[in-house]
C-alpha cells in the first residue's frame, strides 16, 4: 500500500456487489470521494473478490454481505474469508438488513465497519475517512488531496496530529448541520470538549449549551432533570421547573455517558427526538422545543445493544453523524504539545518556574500507553508541577508523581517471582501485538495465530476482568 503522507497518494477500492443498479450507485459515491481515488475493481460475488484481492493492491474493500453467499451461508464466516486475502486494506460491509447483529458479525470476523442500505453519499464519506485515519498512516486518505496545515489549538483541542486534522475537518463539516450527532471515544479523549467544539463553530453558537452526564444522575431524577417537572409532581417539586431539554431551546443538548441511561427513560428520549416536543413531569401537555442532539459514550454502543442494555431504534436515531476520537497512543505526535500545554497552564497558576522537559521524560512520555488518555496527562502534569520546583521536568519526578502507574512495592518483594508476569498478561501481550501487526485487524490477527476471532474478543473481556480483580486486590 502506498504511504499516506505522499501528495499523490491515491486509495484503490474493491467493490463486492452483485445489484448493478447498487454498484452504480456506490461507484458515484467512491469518485466523489476526497482525495482523488486512483480507481474501483467492481466484482460480483466472494470468490471473485478474492481472486481480485490475491492479484491486486487495494485499499478499501466495499462488500456487500449479501453478494458474498458463494463463500459460505455464513455471512460471518465469509468476511473471514474475505479478510484473511485483504491484507491492509479496510474493510466496510454493506447490507439492507441494517440489524445490529449482522453489524456485530461483521466486526467480529474481520470488517472495521458497517453501513446499513441505502447509504447517504455525505455518510459514506465521512465514515471511510474516518475510517481510514482511524487506522494508521499505511491506510490514511488525504483530505481533499492535500495536506491542510492547522493551529496547534482547535477549539480547545490541542494535537498536530492527522488523527486529530480529521476530527477538525469532521467538525468543520458537521458543525452547520442540525442533525444528531454520536461521539465515541475512550474516558479521557476529549468527548465533551468534541461537542462543546461543534457548538461553537455551528450556527447556534451563541445560543445555550447544556450538558447532562447521563451515568452522574440517579435514574428517577434523570427524567425530571431532561425533561423538566411540574410543581408537586414529587416530593420537593415546589415550583415548576424546565429540564435541560427546555433550556437549550435553540441551542445543543449534550447527553454525555449515553450508554447508562435507563431503558424506560430510552423510550422517552426517542419520543422527543421523534417529535420535538417534551412533556414535564406531573403535566400532559407537551412543549415544542428546538434543539440539537449530541451525545457521547466510552462504550461499545453495538455491545450495549446486544446486551439489551440500550434501544437499537434509539441507536438509529442518533447515530446520524458519527465522530471517533482516537486514543492518545493512537497519536503519539499530540503527546508533547499536550504536555507542553498543561505545564505551562498550572506552572503559570502555581507560581512554578517550569518550562520543559528532559529529554528522558519527552521519551517516556511517547512511549507511555496513556490509559486515561489526555486526562492522566493532564492530571500527572497538574500533580508534577504542585509537588515539585524546577525549571525542568524530570523523570524522577514523574515517578514519584504517576501514583496511577506506581506498583505496591511492599507486596513485591514478599515473592522472588515478582519480575515474572501472570500467564494472562502474557498472552495478551502477545494477542495484542499480534493484532497491532495487522493494523487492528481482529481475522488476520486470529488467522496468523490459529485461533478464532471469538477467541481474541473473549480473551480481551477476561483479561478486563482480571485488571479489575488485581486493582481490587
Amino acid at each position: 500500500m502506498q504511504p499516506a503522507h505522499r501528495s499523490d497518494f491515491a486509495p484503490q477500492f474493491l467493490l463486492v456487489e452483485r445489484d448493478p443498479a447498487s454498484a452504480r450507485v456506490i461507484g458515484d459515491m467512491v469518485a466523489g470521494l476526497p482525495g482523488k481515488p486512483r480507481g474501483l475493481v467492481h466484482k460480483q460475488n466472494g470468490k471473485q473478490s478474492i481472486e481480485a484481492l490475491r492479484g491486486g493492491d487495494f485499499d478499501v474493500v466495499l462488500a456487500d454481505a449479501s453478494s458474498l453467499s458463494d463463500l459460505s451461508p455464513s455471512t460471518e464466516e465469509a468476511i473471514a474469508r474475505i479478510s484473511r486475502v485483504a491484507g491492509s486494506a479496510i474493510i466496510v460491509v454493506l447490507s439492507d438488513a441494517g440489524s445490529v447483529s449482522a453489524a456485530v458479525a461483521a466486526m467480529r470476523s474481520g470488517a472495521h465497519d458497517y453501513l446499513a442500505k441505502p447509504i447517504h453519499a455525505g455518510q459514506f464519506a465521512a465514515r471511510v475517512c474516518e475510517l481510514a485515519h482511524r487506522h494508521g498512516n499505511a491506510r490514511a486518505l488525504t483530505v481533499d488531496g492535500r495536506t491542510i496545515p492547522q493551529p496547534a489549538d482547535f477549539g480547545g483541542f490541542i494535537g498536530v496530529s492527522e488523527q486529530m486534522q480529521v476530527i477538525y475537518e469532521q467538525i468543520r463539516r458537521i458543525a452547520p448541520s442540525p442533525a444528531p450527532v454520536f461521539i465515541t471515544g475512550e474516558s479521557g479523549t476529549g468527548k465533551e470538549l468534541c461537542a462543546e467544539a461543534l457548538h461553537s463553530q455551528g450556527p447556534r453558537a451563541n445560543r445555550p449549551f447544556v450538558a447532562i452526564n447521563c451515568g452522574a444522575i440517579p435514574g428517577e431524577l434523570m427524567e425530571s432533570a431532561i425533561f423538566g417537572a411540574a410543581r408537586g409532581s414529587f416530593t420537593g417539586a415546589t415550583e415548576d421547573r424546565k429540564g435541560a431539554a427546555e433550556t437549550a431551546d435553540g441551542g445543543v443538548l449534550f447527553l454525555d455517558e449515553i450508554g447508562e441511561m435507563d431503558m424506560g427513560l430510552q423510550a422517552k428520549l426517542l419520543r422527543f427526538l421523534q417529535t420535538g416536543t417534551v412533556t414535564r413531569v406531573g403535566e400532559n401537555h407537551a412543549r415544542a422545543v428546538d434543539v440539537r442532539v449530541i451525545c457521547a459514550t466510552n462504550r461499545n454502543p453495538m455491545q450495549l445493544i446486544t446486551e439489551r442494555r440500550f434501544r437499537e431504534d434509539l441507536f438509529y436515531r442518533l447515530h446520524v453523524l458519527p465522530i471517533h476520537l482516537p486514543p492518545l497512543r493512537q497519536r503519539a505526535a499530540d503527546i508533547l504539545p499536550l504536555a507542553q500545554t498543561f505545564l505551562s497552564r498550572y506552572a503559570a497558576e502555581e507560581g512554578k518556574a517550569f518550562t520543559g522537559f528532559s529529554q528522558g521524560t519527552a521519551d517516556l512520555f511517547v512511549a507511555r500507553e496513556w490509559p486515561g488518555n489526555v486526562r492522566q496527562l493532564q492530571n500527572l502534569i497538574r500533580r508534577i508541577v504542585v509537588m515539585f520546583d524546577g525549571t525542568e521536568i524530570t523523570a524522577d519526578m514523574v515517578a514519584a508523581a504517576d501514583i496511577e502507574s506506581r506498583g505496591r512495592p511492599a507486596q513485591a518483594q514478599v515473592t522472588p517471582l515478582n519480575s515474572i508476569e501472570p500467564m494472562w498478561r502474557q498472552e495478551r501481550r502477545i494477542i495484542e501485538s499480534a493484532v497491532s501487526r495487522f493494523g487492528g485487524n481482529i481475522a488476520q490477527a486470529a488467522a496468523a495465530l490459529e485461533i478464532s476471532p471469538s477467541t481474541i474478543y473473549r480473551k480481551r473481556q477476561a483479561w478486563e476482568e482480571m485488571e479489575e480483580l488485581a486493582g481490587a486486590a
